[in-house]
């Protein structure tokens, strides 16, 4: 598991977990837009790999018990799609050179995307969940994320945007994904 997931994992509760990686988040955006050359690549790396892995959890445990809250269901389609739109913009990032002029534009305007999604989560599911289940519930579902987060792929993959598909394609591409990033970790040292 990376760095930047292990380091909020401690934590018990699903809610305090999940903004602790949307924390995570907006400082390897920072990191990525502040940073230049071999710095920026590994940033940009690290952001992609906590981007896909949390979006896959969240798809799998989080969006699956808030879409049976009343009026859930809304909510969570519009988290989906926005979503998906990231993912697509993040997957023609994930094959961008780093230093191509045309990268900073697109890295701002998927941290803009990706920050006001967070927040819509926060605000309208997390909250709810908050509000919803017990103590002990929302530590089983953190233990749920964690456990979807160590098995998720770790690149973007547009249009696996529920539960269904995650559970269908997952496992074959995030081996696929692993694998691929053991390569290209093997190629940059040598």
């Amino acid at each position: 598991m990376s760095t930047s997931t292990t380091q909020v994992s401690s934590t018990t509760d699903v809610v305090d977990l999940l903004r602790a990686q949307h924390g995570r988040i907006r400082d390897l955006f920072d990191q990525v837009m502040q940073s230049e050359g071999r710095e920026r690549t590994e940033a940009f790396r690290a952001l992609v790999r906590l981007l896909a892995v949390h979006e896959t959890a969240e798809e799998e445990i989080v969006h699956p018990v808030a879409r049976r809250l009343p009026g859930g269901a809304g909510i969570v389609d519009d988290r989906l799609a926005e979503e998906r739109e990231a993912k697509e913009l993040l997957s023609e990032l994930d094959g961008m050179d780093t230093d191509d002029p045309r990268f900073l534009k697109s890295i701002d305007k998927l941290r803009m995307d990706v920050l006001t999604h967070a927040r819509a989560e926060e605000r309208y599911e997390f909250d709810r969940l908050r509000d919803e289940f017990s103590p002990a519930q929302l530590r089983g579902f953190a233990a749920a994320v964690r456990a979807a987060e160590a098995t998720a792929p770790t690149h973007p993959h547009p249009g696996t945007e529920s539960a269904t598909k995650n559970l269908l394609a997952g496992p074959a591409v995030a081996v696929m994904d692993r694998v691929r990033d053991m390569i290209r970790d093997a190629r940059d040292k040598g």
